[in-house]
């Protein structure tokens, strides 16, 4: 049986979280967006960090559900990587590059999940 979004959106998380990801957000979109139904936002110290927290999440979802990201962007440079599991939208950034785009608050009427 496929794992739900919210089962992958946990996952993933925990994944970046295993790998010292700061400031650690899951919003639910699901009732909010056609795009998506989760975001995880998570924050990396510096690039080699970024990487690692990509690495660690494609790795626990590639293992634990079978489940490959339909795309990913923004690697070379490291200050925001996004990677598209469909119903699940996973960014990584660094410091500068998350108080620049402020996902955070253009989703601040939707929920956040509980880790």
């Amino acid at each position: 049986m496929a794992a739900t979004p919210l089962e992958l959106a946990r996952a993933a998380a925990m994944a970046a979280d295993s790998k010292k990801a700061e400031d650690l957000v899951v919003i639910d979109l699901s009732q909010d967006s056609d795009v998506c139904d989760y975001f995880v936002i998570c924050t990396a110290a510096n690039a080699r960090m970024a990487d690692a927290i990509v690495d660690e999440v494609e790795e626990k979802l590639r293992v634990n559900y079978g489940e490959r990201p339909l795309s990913s962007e923004g690697r070379a440079d490291g200050a925001w990587i996004l990677m598209d599991y469909g119903a699940l939208v996973v960014h990584v950034f660094q410091p500068e590059s998350r108080e620049f785009y402020r996902l955070d608050n253009l989703w601040g009427d939707a929920p956040r999940v509980e880790l």
